[in-house]
């Protein structure tokens, strides 16, 4: 069995590493949004033109990450969504909701302190975890059917 997974949420850590080395040697591919956060904010601009209005700005940028996310989502086997400490990640949720809605099966991984916000996404996951390891040992299993590495 191969799995297709995608990475979606938060960018300013390393977990997405943390996950991918944990992961080697697993019949695993991974996909990813764009975490060069200049680049995706201002994808939109730099190749339709500029826009004065910063919400125009942002709604280029948006339309056309939501190519590649909408793609990778309908792709992904498994999507994990990851809620970090430092920002709201309006963008994740709405990942977590669209893979809901399109029957993915949904890993969240966040800390405890967002339990209660993100109660209703949680409630639509399968799995929530803390820490990378976690996600790590939860495909393991998926694939092998044995616990450990």
């Amino acid at each position: 069995m191969t799995l297709n997974v995608y990475l979606s949420g938060e960018i300013h850590t390393d977990w997405r590493e943390q996950i991918i080395d944990g992961a080697k040697g697993l019949d695993i591919t991974f996909s990813a949004p764009v975490t060069d956060h200049d680049a995706s904010d201002d994808c939109g601009v730099a190749i339709l033109g500029a826009e004065d209005n910063k919400y125009w700005h942002d709604h280029k940028g948006a339309m056309i990450n939501a190519i590649r996310t909408r793609k990778a989502i309908e792709d992904a086997d498994v999507v994990v969504v990851r809620f970090g400490e430092k920002y709201r990640q309006w963008n994740a949720a709405f990942d977590a909701g669209y893979a809901a809605a399109k029957g993915k099966s949904l890993i969240v991984l966040q800390q405890p302190e967002h339990d209660h916000p993100l109660k209703e996404v949680n409630a639509a996951a399968l799995a929530v975890a803390r820490e990378p390891h976690q996600v790590v040992e939860i495909l393991r299993y998926v694939l092998t059917g044995g616990l450990g590495s």
